[in-house]
């Protein structure tokens, strides 16, 4: 893969029954905004599943774009997983596999890393997920070195955080580790056309204990 265009593709998977906020939280990061001076993605929103793609807060969302584009991503980013008592669609897990294959960055978000452990990604891997899963987590899938009480672990070419607005530190991680802390602490403080956007204080480092909220 050519390190000149590394994250510049993305590849965010939805599916039915996603959290918006869950979602939102790699497209507030990456989208591009305008802004000549900052790094510009490819973001592409990619259904798992067939339309509609409902979501937890009573609306429909619609994408352009289907699990072919895993297959063009330098990064994929599971942004959550409606159950992990579920199995995901075996489609989803052999994309997934196969962007893996191939080189791509695999991120995944809270209960994204269920999807990323249920397609072997993870097994013999550090990973977390969300607090309240870690106790199901590590039971389910013993071939992976669970961290628990971290914002997220980086390693290598798989990603993946603990719950919700530990997502946001993660994805700004990502954008640190390829542009450097004075982008991704720009992109974190830029504000919003309608409002104040993402704001984050500094960047916090992946071994911080998360919040139990």
């Amino acid at each position: 893969m050519n390190t000149e265009s590394a994250m510049s593709r993305l590849a965010v998977v939805a599916f039915d029954r996603i959290s918006p906020f869950h979602l939102s939280v790699p497209c507030l990061v990456f989208e591009h905004r305008g802004e000549g001076d900052l790094p510009r993605f490819d973001l592409r929103v990619c259904a798992a599943e067939p339309a509609p793609l409902r979501t937890r807060a009573g609306f429909d969302i619609a994408t352009r774009h289907g699990l072919k584009s895993l297959d063009w991503a330098d990064t994929v980013i599971v942004p959550s997983w409606r159950d992990g008592e579920e199995r995901p669609p075996e489609t989803l897990l052999k994309a997934l596999r196969r962007a893996h294959e191939r080189g791509a960055h695999i991120v995944g978000l809270c209960l994204g890393a269920y999807v990323l452990a249920e397609a072997g990604l993870l097994d013999g891997r550090r990973a977390t997920t969300h607090w309240g899963w870690s106790e199901h987590f590590a039971a389910r899938y013993p071939r992976v070195e669970l961290q628990r009480d971290v914002l997220y672990v980086d390693d290598g070419r798989i990603t993946t955080s603990a719950g919700t607005a530990a997502a946001l530190d993660c994805c700004l991680h990502l954008l640190r580790r390829r542009h450097g802390a004075e982008i991704a602490n720009r992109v974190a403080r830029r504000p919003g056309k309608s409002g104040p956007g993402l704001v984050r204080r500094m960047l916090r480092s992946g071994k911080e204990q998360g919040l139990r909220a």
